[in-house]
């Protein structure tokens, strides 16, 4: 793990900056909106123009890489993300903002498929599964620090535009400068959607529903802590709750999914999920209860991403758990597409308390769902299942291959095991 760490300090460096221009852009832009006097219908759309870059971003910038390489490609998309971000504050309407962001899902996509591609590079199949801990936790942290430094500045100003721009320059400047050498860029054909659903009708229906989850909180938190009247400070505590709940949770709930049956795990943990949800609607002008409802929905609805994932690698053979990954991220994205758009439309009928109702509804109709699937289909022995691999809902397609690469492993490891344990 030393020699990982030292191969990969740069990257991993570099992805921490980038996460904190992405976090703080995703809260500023919540927060400056509402003082530009946007409605919450445009800054939803606004939110969901992200989303659609980045699933157009995973799709295109394999194609991309192989034409140009890593280096290019990170070095141009890096650039361009730097550019928008002083754009936001010199084009704040909604059409700059919605295209803008737009622009910046797509960036964001196509650097984190190039990181990610230099970190399963580095890694080995002795230290894949830490590595793979090691970036997630890379990216929480990014995240949460971004909400810290939104404290820094007035956010009507120019300042806070500046500083992710900044941060997002200097991102690639270790990561390009480093010795690590550019690795063989291979992508996996993906399963189609039919044939992903036929294995695993849980695990599609279950990310797609997750994706509008998970693009609410990073898209919709902030639009609803202004309108919710909370101040810049309680905005930033309150977005950074998500996040530390899931980096909470994401383990424990990984320990437990290897010795139970995953689908009736699913349906537990989205039914917490969904009632801390409940808590919001009715308490949300509490914020103390506020944040303890985010806490506990970020802990437990973000770690059902890596849960459903390894659900599904429960009724794949090895070989097709990669093929596997880009159908799941793909109705992921789909999902979260429609994620602020709804939410936006709900905020706008019902106040803001909509933010939450949107959630409820969702992760109950998920726990729902687990609790029929479960009925449908015998359960996998849990000496049988695979293991589970904590992942982010933002990364990327080559991220979850990686994740998939790192079940496998594990999965050959016990077989493997299993087998001498025989012949002894």
């Amino acid at each position: 793990m030393v020699e990982f760490l030292k191969g990969s300090w740069a990257l991993l460096l570099g992805v921490f900056l980038l996460l904190i221009g992405n976090g703080m852009q995703g809260t500023l832009l919540g927060v400056r909106g509402e003082i530009e006097g946007f409605s919450t219908l445009e800054m939803s759309v606004v939110m969901s123009a992200y989303f659609v870059g980045f699933l157009g971003g995973s799709q295109m910038t394999t194609g991309l890489i192989r034409r140009v390489g890593h280096v290019r490609v990170f070095a141009a998309l890096a650039s361009f993300i730097s550019a928008v971000l002083i754009l936001y504050a010199t084009l704040a309407t909604p059409i700059a903002w919605i295209l803008g962001r737009m622009l910046i899902g797509f960036c964001f996509s196509g650097v984190y498929v190039t990181a990610e591609s230099w970190l399963n590079n580095a890694a080995t199949n002795e230290n894949r599964g830490k590595a793979l801990s090691v970036y997630m936790i890379t990216q929480t942290l990014g995240v949460v620090s971004a909400q810290g430094l939104l404290l820094v500045a007035d956010p009507s100003g120019y300042v806070l535009f500046v500083i992710p721009s900044v941060l997002v320059s200097i991102s690639f400047a270790p990561i390009l400068l480093s010795i690590s050498p550019t690795p063989a860029f291979e992508t996996t054909k993906p399963m189609s959607l039919k044939e992903l659903f036929d294995n695993s009708p849980l695990g599609v229906v279950g990310m797609t529903i997750l994706g509008g989850v998970f693009s609410a909180q990073f898209g919709m938190s902030a639009v609803f802590g202004a309108q919710a009247g909370l101040s810049l400070t309680e905005i930033s505590i309150f977005v950074a709750t998500f996040y530390v709940g899931a980096t909470l949770c994401q383990y424990p709930l990984g320990w437990l999914s290897d010795r139970t049956d995953r689908r009736v795990l699913v349906l537990i943990v989205a039914a917490f999920a969904s009632a801390g949800s409940v808590l919001g609607v009715l308490f949300y002008e509490s914020f103390e209860i506020l944040l303890f409802a985010a806490l506990i929905v970020g802990g437990l609805a973000n770690p059902l991403y890596s849960l459903l994932i390894a659900h599904t690698n429960d009724f794949l053979e090895y070989e097709d758990m990669a093929a596997a990954s880009g159908g799941l991220v793909f109705v992921n994205g789909v999902g979260a597409i429609a994620g602020p758009l709804i939410t936006g439309w709900m905020m706008d009928v019902i106040g803001p308390s909509g933010f939450f109702v949107y959630m409820a509804c969702l992760l109950a109709a998920l726990a729902v769902y687990a609790g029929f699937r479960a009925t449908r289909r015998k359960a996998i022995p849990v000496d049988e299942t695979g293991s589970f691999a904590p992942m982010s809902p933002s990364s990327s397609p080559v991220a979850v291959e990686f994740a998939q690469e790192v079940a496998i492993e594990a999965a050959m490891e016990e077989e493997a095991l299993e087998e001498q344990q025989s012949n002894n």
